[in-house]
């Protein structure tokens, strides 16, 4: 990946071992991930690579951004990182210190494939909710909790108990709980408030207890779906709450809405989860950074060669665009070399 010039900290010695200079001109992406071995990241380097790209997986935390006269830059280890694209892989616990650099790449004028403002809108439950709500994507009736006081009226609001109380943030099912009286959910809203979060109660579907459909959406397009289902008396579904997964197909309404969630919050890559009730689908959940084990397994399909070839419409598009594609970029292709970094 370093280019061997006598400018470079490595011109004229030797490379580090592993390491090439690349001879023809490979668009190169960075998938920002904090777990280089979890399936997804490994599935995503793989096909991305099948489809031409040069791939390096960077841990968002090891990146600085510094501004200066020259701009925004972002850095590891000292050097600036070079890219025509990334895939933001951020976890809930790092949101806050991923997303800032996700946003720089963005200014710099990289493909990214899922923005800064978008991770932000799917982490949090409230506005995502609002946002589909205002784009008449159907959600469960939800009410926002701002003091213990409140509880009782919004357990009307949603219908009555049982009704699932969490909080605005969380993933993989964290905080989120089914309360079965209204002096549960009392319960559960006041320990969520005497530990600073910030709680929404929300209407129970009970014909879709214990189970959801994920969809898969990339580029505008559904790749897979699945349906998960609850492990014993969990009403959570969630894969990594020990939940199975199983093939199914979905009709044109499901896909419809999937997709149209996943526009309204602006995501390239989106896991919308869809609850199965007695008025139609409504959507639950909209996941930024999706897993891909279970889907691709229960599915049968190929969800990370279908991100690697929306990575390549994505480049076509900036290629034909001169405006959007970044200058470095322009350079090398012209000279028929370039590096990530100035390692």
């Amino acid at each position: 990946w370093p280019v061997v010039d006598k400018n470079t900290i490595y011109g004229g010695k030797e490379l580090k071992k592993g390491w090439r200079a690349r001879q023809n001109m490979d668009p190169r992406l960075v998938i920002l991930s904090r777990g280089p071995q979890l399936y997804s990241t490994k599935r995503i380097a793989q096909e991305a690579e099948k489809a031409g790209w040069d791939v390096r997986i960077l841990d968002p935390l090891s990146l600085t951004v510094v501004v200066d006269d020259k701009g925004g830059r972002i850095f590891h280890k000292g050097w600036p990182i070079k890219c025509e694209a990334i895939i933001p892989r951020i976890g809930y616990s790092i949101t806050d210190r991923g997303v800032p650099i996700v946003r720089q790449f963005e200014r710099m004028g990289v493909i990214v494939m899922n923005s800064g403002d978008g991770i932000i809108r799917s982490r949090n439950k409230l506005i995502a909710c609002q946002m589909m709500s205002a784009g008449n994507i159907p959600v469960p009736v939800t009410a926002q909790i701002v003091s213990w006081e409140d509880t009782n009226r919004a357990i009307n609001r949603v219908g009555g108990t049982p009704c699932v109380v969490k909080s605005t943030q969380g993933t993989h099912g964290a905080g989120v709980f089914l309360a079965h009286t209204d002096q549960h959910a009392r319960q559960l809203v006041y320990q969520m408030l005497e530990r600073g979060m910030r709680p929404l109660i929300q209407e129970y579907i009970k014909e879709s207890h214990g189970k959801d459909i994920r969809v898969l959406v990339v580029g505008g397009k559904v790749v897979a779906c699945m349906r998960r289902r609850a492990n014993g008396d969990e009403f959570r579904s969630n894969f990594h709450l020990g939940g199975s997964v199983e093939k199914v197909e979905i009709g044109p309404e499901f896909e419809a809405i999937a997709i149209e969630a996943a526009n309204i919050l602006g995501l390239e890559i989106a896991g919308v989860d869809l609850l199965e009730s007695e008025r139609g689908a409504l959507v639950l959940e909209v996941n930024s950074s999706p897993g891909l084990e279970g889907i691709e397994k229960a599915s049968e399909k190929n969800v990370a060669g279908a991100v690697a070839e929306r990575l390549n419409q994505l480049l076509k598009s900036s290629n034909q665009d001169d405006g959007n594609l970044s200058a470095d970029y322009r350079d090398q292709n012209n000279s028929k070399t370039g590096s990530f970094s100035e390692y």
